[in-house]
């Protein structure tokens, strides 16, 4: 099963990883959900595909009150980061969907109403959670065409979705990096396939370089942190990746 574990605290301010789950079907592909709390309210960025919405909620449940979620960060359409949206909705209608405006057409299809989806502009937008202010930043073509991560300055972490996700094998199943050269083998394949644009990838890149970030927090995977996230922004700018 899916467990919770602490990544930020300071105050009222938390930052929950809802990390791998061992016993999951091997024909469906792991993922990382995380939520961050502040101040009686919380937000589950890429809440994960319906057929695990079950141990994602209960190993929410575990760390929080769910009933404090009151919105969900997608990254971008895929099944695996937000088909568990009618779900949570049937939970509580009330949560919002934070996504791309290029999407707001097509989530839908997932369960939800217009009112339901909280577009975001390509630029990007603030994201407020209780008294704490996130950015959503531009990630597009990386790999879809609207695409973002979401970053906390307070707790310097960086939710970066598929970017820094690696498939890894049967039985890892460490929270954080601990052997960045080994581990990143299992990144390569992944990034030059579904990168589609060594330009978007050279912007984000600038981008997140330009930010204090203490941890890169992806949808797959391990978590970097300390100077492994340097290293993983240089491994990925020096990377070639898409069509070529």
């Amino acid at each position: 099963m899916k467990k919770a574990q602490i990544l930020f605290e300071q105050d009222d301010h938390r930052w929950f990883a809802i990390s791998r789950d061992p016993e999951r079907p091997n024909y469906l592909i792991d993922t990382n959900e995380y939520v961050i709390s502040n101040t009686g309210e919380a937000l589950i960025t890429n809440p994960g595909g319906l057929e695990i919405f079950p141990a994602v909620f209960s190993a929410v449940s575990t760390v929080i009150d769910p009933r404090l979620i009151q919105g969900m960060f997608a990254s971008h359409q895929d099944p695996d980061v937000v088909s568990s949206l009618a779900l949570w909705l049937e939970f509580n209608p009330e949560m919002k969907c934070h996504i791309s405006e290029l999407w707001v057409t097509s989530v839908p299809h997932f369960g939800g109403k217009p009112e339901t989806m909280s577009p975001i502009s390509d630029l990007g937008r603030e994201i407020v959670v209780g008294s704490a202010h996130l950015n959503a930043i531009p990630a597009h073509y990386l790999h879809s065409p609207g695409c973002f991560h979401l970053y906390d300055p307070l707790a310097k972490i960086l939710f970066s979705a598929d970017i820094g996700s690696a498939l890894l094998p049967e039985g890892n199943s460490d929270l954080f990096v601990t052997e960045f050269d080994r581990h990143i083998r299992f990144a390569e394949s992944f990034h030059k396939r579904w990168m589609g644009s060594n330009t978007a990838k050279r912007a984000w890149c600038e981008k997140v370089a330009s930010l204090k970030i203490d941890m890169i927090c992806p949808q797959h995977g391990s978590v970097y942190a300390g100077e492994d996230v340097e290293r993983f922004i240089n491994w990925f700018d020096e990377l070639h990746v898409g069509l070529f």
